[in-house]
C-alpha cells in the first residue's frame, strides 16, 4: 500500500529492509548537517572567527586534499551528476555529503489531471548521444546551442535513458520536470552477454540477492528525490533468473511505493516469460507476468494496428500500457519524425498511453539553428493527442526562461555575456501551439526568444494582428486549477517592439466554486467561466512596497511593469491571458510585437510570512592554483576554488544567486562600500562550488579577502535586498617563509 506524502515525512514507516532504513537515517543525518554545516577540516594555518558574518582564515596551500571522484569533474572540480556502470558500483553506493549536490531541490508539483487518473498518459524517454552531456554539470555549463525540452504541459512522465547499468537522472532534469509537475524516472538496464552475466548474479539466486539490488534502487530514488525506474533487461535469462524476475519487480514496486510517494516502476518489452529476448511490440501472455508485477509496460516500437487491436481486450489498467514510438523511425514503424502524429492517432484511437522515445531527433538530425522552430513544429503536430495539464498551486511566477541563453539578464539588464546552460534554472513554460482566437480575422503566435530577457536567458515573443472589427486579441498562456485565495496580486512585465501605442494587460478567468462541484467534489468541466480584466495600479500595494519600487513606469531597456490587485470569493483560478488592444480611434488592422518578461500571481497573505534567513555559512574543499596565461603578458593569476555551504528553508526558495567581491584586506571597507558584488552563478541546493575564481595575489605579510554573498530567490519571485543576503568572508595570505 502506498504511503501518503504526509506519512512519508511525518510518520513512522514500517521498515521492510534494514538497508532502506539505513539509507533514510543517513539522509536524515545529512539533512541535519545541512542545518548546521560542518566546519572546514582543520589543518595548519586555518582558524575560524565566529560572528554573524563568518570570517575564515586560509593560508594558501597548493597541495589540496582530493575530492570524491564521482561527484566532481576531474579537470575543473565542478560538481557533476553521475551513473553506475556495474552491479558492484550500485551495491557499494552509500550517500555522502557531496552527493547532496545531486538532490533535487524542486519537489514534484501538483497538476491536473493528476498522474493517477485513469486516462491515456504520455511518457517521454530522453536518449541522446549516450547521455550525461552538458546536462551533467549541476551548476550549469557554457554549452553553445544545447538541447532543451519545454513542452512539459503535454507530458506526464520523463525518463532519462542511457546505456549505463544504473542511469541516475541528472538533477537539472529532475528540477525542471518537477517544476512542471512531471514525474522523473531513471533507468536500470542490462544488455547482451555481459548483461546476462550481471542478471545471473542477482536474479538466479535466493530472494535476498534481488531484494538487495531493489533496495539500492529505492534508496537512490529516495535520496536524490526522483520518482522511480524504467527496468530494461535486454538479454536472455536463465530459467532461474526469469522465474525470479516478477518477484524482483513486485518487491521493487512495493518498496518504491512505500518510500517514494507516487513512485513508478515500468517494465520495457524485451524478455518474455521463458527467458528469451523476444520483443513482442505489445502486451500479451508472453510478457504479461512482468506487467502484472509493476506499474506499467513500455512496448517495443515495431507494432502495427493489429497489435493494438489485440491489446484492446485488456480493459483493466489500459492506461498503464505505454505504446512505444521511436521518433527516429528505426525499423518497421507506423510513423516517426514529423509523422509521429500517425502513430499517436492510432495509439489514442485504442485508448492507450504513449511512450515517445528519443525526442532529441529534432536536435540530432535537423539543423541546430532551426531547433526551436523544429521543436515547436513537432509538438504542434501532436497537440490534439496530448491534453494540456494545469498548474495547481500558488505562487505562480515565471520569466519564461528555458534554462539556457547566449547571455544572462537580471531585471532587464545584461549581467553576463556568453552561452550558458542550466536546466535547473528553467522556468514554468506557457502553452505552446496554435492559439484559438475569439475573432477569426485576428491572429497571435508565440515563441521563445534569446535576444532579450527580463531575467535569465530568454523571453516570450508574442506577435500578432489586432483586427479592426474587435480592436483587441488575447492569447491564453497558462491553464490553472487553483482555489482562489481572498486576495491575489498579479504582475506583468513586458516590452513593446517598434510601436508603443498598443495597450497590454493581464486577464484572468475564474470558475464559481458553487458551479464547479458535482456531489461536493470539484469538477473543472462544470459551469461557465468569467473573464476578469483588472485595472493596473498606479502604485504597488503596501505589502509589495518592500520588494518593488515602481509601477507602470518604463525601466531601462524599455521594460514596463504593471501591478494588479484582485479580491475574489468562492472561485477557482482557471486561465491566464494577455490582452492586446488597438490605440483609441484606430480603424484598421494593427500588427504588433511584444516581448513578455515576467508574470506573477501571488496570494497576498503569503507575503505576510517572514522569509527564512541564509545562515551558518561555511566553506570547505579549498583549492588554490596559478593560471599562466599569455593574455596576462606572462603574469600568473591566483585562482580559488571552494565549496560554500549554508542553511535555508528550501521549501521557500526556487534557488540562490551567488556573488563575490574581493581585494586587499586593508581596503575591504572601501571596496565593499564602493563596488557592486559580481555575479558568480546559480545554486539549487544549500551549497555551491566556486571554481577557478581569479582573486588578488597575496604578497608576503599582506592579507587579502574574498567576500561571498548568497541571495535567496523566494518562490514569490521578488528580489531579496542585499542587507538580507547571507555572507562569508575568506581571508587568505601566503605561508610564512
Amino acid at each position: 500500500m502506498e504511503s501518503s506524502a504526509e506519512d512519508a515525512t511525518r510518520g513512522k514507516p514500517r521498515w521492510r529492509s534494514p538497508q532502506l532504513r539505513g539509507a533514510v537515517e543517513k539522509k536524515e543525518e545529512l539533512e541535519e548537517t545541512e542545518k548546521m554545516p560542518p566546519r572546514s577540516p582543520k589543518r595548519p594555518g586555518r582558524s575560524v572567527e565566529e560572528s554573524q558574518s563568518p570570517v575564515f582564515r586560509e593560508v594558501i596551500n597548493f597541495k589540496p586534499e582530493p575530492l570524491p571522484a564521482r561527484n566532481y569533474d576531474k579537470i575543473t572540480t565542478e560538481p557533476v551528476s553521475f551513473y553506475f556502470s556495474s552491479l558492484e558500483e550500485l551495491l557499494a553506493w552509500n550517500p555522502g555529503r557531496d552527493d547532496a549536490f545531486n538532490i533535487a531541490m524542486i519537489p514534484l508539483a501538483d497538476r491536473q489531471p493528476p498522474l493517477q487518473s485513469q486516462r491515456p498518459r504520455t511518457l517521454l524517454c530522453h536518449d541522446m548521444m549516450g547521455g550525461y552531456l552538458g546536462d551533467r554539470f549541476i551548476q550549469g555549463s557554457m554549452t553553445e546551442s544545447p538541447y532543451t525540452f519545454y513542452h512539459w504541459q503535454y507530458i506526464d512522465i520523463f525518463v532519462y535513458f542511457s546505456h549505463h547499468t544504473v542511469t541516475i537522472p541528472p538533477v537539472v532534469w529532475t528540477n525542471a520536470a518537477h517544476k512542471h509537475g512531471v514525474s522523473v524516472l531513471g533507468t536500470f538496464i542490462t544488455e547482451w552477454t555481459e548483461g546476462g552475466r550481471l542478471c545471473e548474479k542477482f536474479l538466479s539466486g535466493d530472494p535476498s540477492s534481488y531484494q538487495t539490488v531493489a533496495d539500492q534502487l529505492v534508496r537512490i530514488a529516495q535520496f536524490f528525490r526522483f520518482d522511480g525506474w524504467l527496468i530494461n533487461i535486454e538479454n536472455t535469462l536463465s530459467m532461474a533468473a526469469v522465474e525470479n524476475t516478477p518477484f524482483f519487480l513486485r518487491y521493487l514496486t512495493d518498496q518504491l511505493h512505500q518510500y517514494v510517494p507516487g513512485g513508478l516502476v515500468i517494465w520495457y518489452d524485451s524478455v518474455v516469460k521463458d527467458g528469451q529476448l523476444n520483443w513482442q511490440n505489445e502486451l500479451n501472455e508472453s510478457n504479461r507476468v512482468f506487467f502484472d508485477s509493476c506499474d506499467g509496460i513500455f512496448t517495443n516500437y515495431n507494432w502495427k494496428e493489429d497489435h493494438l487491436e489485440r491489446m484492446a481486450s485488456f480493459e483493466l489498467r489500459k492506461e498503464n500500457i505505454y505504446v512505444g514510438v521511436d521518433i527516429f523511425a528505426r525499423g518497421n514503424v507506423v510513423g516517426g519524425g514529423f509523422n509521429t502524429n500517425k502513430s499517436m492517432e492510432l495509439i489514442r484511437k485504442y485508448g492507450f498511453s504513449a511512450a515517445l522515445f528519443a525526442p532529441g531527433w529534432v536536435y540530432e538530425c535537423l539543423s541546430n539553428k532551426d531547433f526551436f522552430q523544429n521543436q515547436d513544429r513537432f509538438w504542434n503536430l501532436l497537440e490534439q493527442y496530448l491534453p494540456t495539464h494545469s498548474i495547481c498551486s500558488l505562487p505562480f511566477v515565471t520569466s519564461f526562461g528555458l534554462g539556457l541563453g547566449t547571455r544572462r539578464f537580471s531585471c532587464g539588464q545584461e549581467e553576463t555575456l556568453g552561452p550558458w546552460y542550466n536546466l535547473s534554472a528553467q522556468e514554468i513554460q506557457p502553452i505552446f501551439g496554435d492559439h484559438e482566437l475569439e475573432s477569426e480575422s485576428g491572429w497571435v503566435k508565440i515563441r521563445n526568444c534569446l535576444m532579450d530577457a527580463w531575467n535569465g536567458g530568454s523571453s516570450l515573443l508574442v506577435q500578432g494582428m489586432i483586427p479592426s472589427n474587435t480592436g483587441k486579441v488575447a492569447v491564453r498562456l497558462f491553464s490553472l486549477k487553483v482555489l482562489a485565495p481572498p486576495k491575489i496580486y498579479l504582475s506583468l512585465i513586458y516590452k513593446l517592439e517598434e510601436r508603443t501605442d498598443i495597450t497590454v494587460a493581464l486577464e484572468l478567468s475564474t470558475w464559481d466554486v458553487r458551479r464547479c462541484s458535482i456531489g461536493g467534489v470539484p469538477s473543472f468541466d462544470a459551469g461557465s467561466s468569467i473573464r476578469h480584466t483588472p485595472q493596473p495600479l498606479q502604485v504597488p500595494p503596501d505589502k509589495l512596497l518592500r520588494w518593488v519600487g515602481r509601477s507602470g513606469q518604463q525601466f531601462n531597456g524599455g521594460w514596463i511593469h504593471r501591478y494588479y490587485e484582485m479580491n475574489l470569493q468562492d472561485c477557482f483560478l482557471q486561465d491566464i491571458f494577455v490582452n492586446f488592444t488597438c490605440p483609441l480611434g484606430s480603424q484598421k488592422d494593427e500588427n504588433f510585437t511584444c516581448r513578455l518578461g515576467e508574470i506573477q500571481v501571488v496570494d497576498a497573505n503569503s507575503l505576510m510570512t517572514p522569509l527564512s534567513q541564509v545562515r551558518d555559512l561555511t566553506t570547505s574543499h579549498i583549492y588554490w592554483d596559478h593560471n599562466h596565461s599569455e593574455l596576462h603578458r606572462g603574469k600568473t593569476k591566483l585562482l580559488l576554488s571552494c565549496t560554500l555551504y549554508w542553511y535555508y528553508l528550501l521549501p521557500q526558495a526556487y534557488g540562490f544567486r551567488i556573488y563575490h567581491q574581493g581585494g586587499k584586506y586593508s581596503r575591504r571597507k572601501e571596496l565593499l562600500d564602493s563596488e557592486e558584488p559580481i555575479f558568480l552563478g546559480l545554486a539549487h541546493a544549500n551549497m555551491y562550488r566556486v571554481v577557478n575564481l581569479e582573486v588578488e595575489e597575496a604578497l608576503a605579510g599582506q592579507d587579502c579577502f574574498v567576500e561571498f554573498f548568497v541571495q535567496p530567490i523566494p518562490k514569490e519571485g521578488f528580489l531579496v535586498p542585499q542587507a538580507e543576503w547571507g555572507r562569508l568572508t575568506l581571508l587568505y595570505s601566503k605561508p610564512k617563509a
